[in-house]
């Protein structure tokens, strides 16, 4: 008896919550149809919404870069999803810095992004991002903080990546050269930010419930930002079901490593440490804030980092002219040593490779599109008008391929375009924005630099990377950064002594 009153009692849930998921669902695209029938008909929001905007475009970017590149000002909106997107550096510069406390951003983003990052420095605002990002910049900024990356990012080439690659050079074997760069970027970002190295680019390429974790709360969080609405992955969470039940369980992988982590660190001390994980714990008590830093860091430094050395070696497959270029720039510089990596003094002064990865960072940038909430109505430069709450999304992707930003050679890979006199010559970075700009600009991007250029000068100096086929137009995943579809299938040769 008692079993079959638990069996009607849990039918009689498990119907009441597909009942009430069906109609949530129902009652969110019935908003998003008035929405657009009663306040919108545009050409616009109708292509959204149907998505017909496929039948011409592979990527969602590159749509938005076509749209973009029609507008007068530079900007579009969206209006079914209440979202102001913009090409324009005034307007960049305009939210980034000179209306920057009415630009957070707010808590529409995170919230969505909450149970993953918690309150890390990419997710909060005020106080809390500013003392976050006033420690960063402290410690990222000591010299022995530098010295302790720029060691880890020559021990995991050294030891990992080469061997790797020597291991398939000339045997025909295709190697996805993104999985690598990933891989050796979760190694490098854990050794530097918790003292751990989780060894996953070993030649065997063993799995990781980290790594593996890691991924999917980052591509399931970043599908919450796909959805038409925010109440359809709401009620997913809240009656645990599909991605968001796969989000919990990956989270609380990480929070369960995170804790380990932190445990062990008291007990075996820190003080003495150069990770970034020792460094907070001298002023941060709070364990579930401790995670929330490092885990955002994991975030910036790993996928990013792995993002832009795919873009560029897919870059360099196509213009092995640069490839030569770099490489005679190393020759110059280095000369005749026999050390098998440059020094960070001798990286300062090839401007031709610094000028060909920014380059390709202008055309590729890791994270192809970053909003803020208007907290206020405000008017942007050109005179458009901002409600209050309205997401307004500034689009470095769409920036690379404008013409009156760029020029009409916009399209072409040219590292000439950053020399002068063969000196790298910096550009304005409001229309440069694949660091951030103003008050929130990236405080790691000087380590990560000169960990994609310790990399590329590692490989080019060794292997001669193919990329056999057509080498079509990349086609990206969804996710929080840019990442290829079906990652980026190379043929790896030896260079000759």
């Amino acid at each position: 008896m008692d079993s079959q009153v638990s069996i009607w009692f849990f039918s009689i849930i498990t119907a009441f919550s597909f009942a009430f998921f069906s109609f949530t669902i129902l009652f969110s695209l019935l908003v998003l149809f008035l929405r657009w029938k009663l306040w919108c008909n545009c050409e616009i929001c109708h292509a959204y919404l149907t998505s017909s905007w496929t039948k011409e475009f592979d990527n969602l970017c590159d749509w938005y870069t076509h749209l973009l590149k029609k507008s007068a000002t530079g900007a579009i909106h969206i209006h079914v999803l209440g979202n102001i997107i913009t090409a324009n550096p005034a307007h960049v510069e305009h939210i980034l810095k000179n209306r920057f406390d009415k630009y957070p951003k707010g808590k529409p983003f995170s919230t969505l992004l909450g149970d993953f990052l918690g309150r890390g420095i990419f997710n909060v605002d005020g106080d809390s991002w500013k003392f976050q990002r006033k420690m960063a910049s402290l410690e990222l900024g000591r010299v022995s903080v530098r010295a302790h990356a720029f060691d880890v990012v020559k021990s995991e080439t050294q030891s990992r990546l080469l061997p790797l690659l020597s291991s398939v050079a000339g045997k025909g074997k295709v190697l996805d050269l993104q999985e690598v760069f990933r891989r050796f970027s979760f190694d490098n970002i854990c050794r530097f930010s918790f003292g751990l190295d989780p060894g996953y680019l070993k030649l065997s390429l063993p799995a990781s419930e980290f790594a593996e974790a890691f991924d999917l709360a980052s591509r399931f969080s970043a599908q919450r930002g796909l959805a038409y609405s925010p109440v359809t992955w709401k009620v997913k969470r809240l009656l645990n079901l599909g991605t968001e039940k796969q989000l919990k369980e990956a989270i609380k992988v990480l929070d369960g490593f995170a804790r380990e982590m932190i445990g062990k660190r008291r007990e075996e001390g820190f003080s003495e440490r150069n990770d970034l994980l020792s460094r907070f714990m001298g002023t941060i008590n709070d364990d579930k804030y401790l995670r929330d830093i490092v885990i955002s860091f994991l975030l910036a430094g790993r996928d990013t980092v792995a993002s832009g050395l795919t873009s560029f070696f897919w870059l360099l497959s196509q213009h092995p002219e640069v490839e030569s270029a770099i490489r005679d720039e190393l020759e110059r510089v280095v000369g005749s040593s026999t050390e098998q990596f440059a020094s960070f003094n001798q990286m300062r002064e090839m401007h031709y490779l610094h000028a060909a990865l920014y380059e390709s960072l202008r055309l590729f940038p890791p994270v192809q599109f970053d909003s803020k909430f208007a907290q206020e109505d405000d008017i942007l430069p050109d005179g458009t008008f901002v409600k209050k709450g309205t997401r307004v999304t500034y689009h470095p992707y769409a920036m690379g391929r404008m013409e009156q930003v760029w020029g009409s050679d916009c399209l072409e890979y040219k590292p000439d375009r950053w020399l002068k006199n063969g000196r790298y010559i910096p550009q304005d970075s409001y229309k440069f924005p694949v660091f951030q700009a103003g008050k929130r600009v990236c405080i790691g991007k000087e380590i990560a630099v000169v960990e994609m250029k310790c990399v590329v000068l590692a490989i080019i100096m060794q292997f001669k990377i193919q990329v056999p086929g057509l080498n079509p137009a990349p086609r990206f995943a969804p996710g929080l950064t840019a990442t290829l579809r079906g990652g980026l299938p190379v043929l790896v040769q030896e260079r000759e002594a």
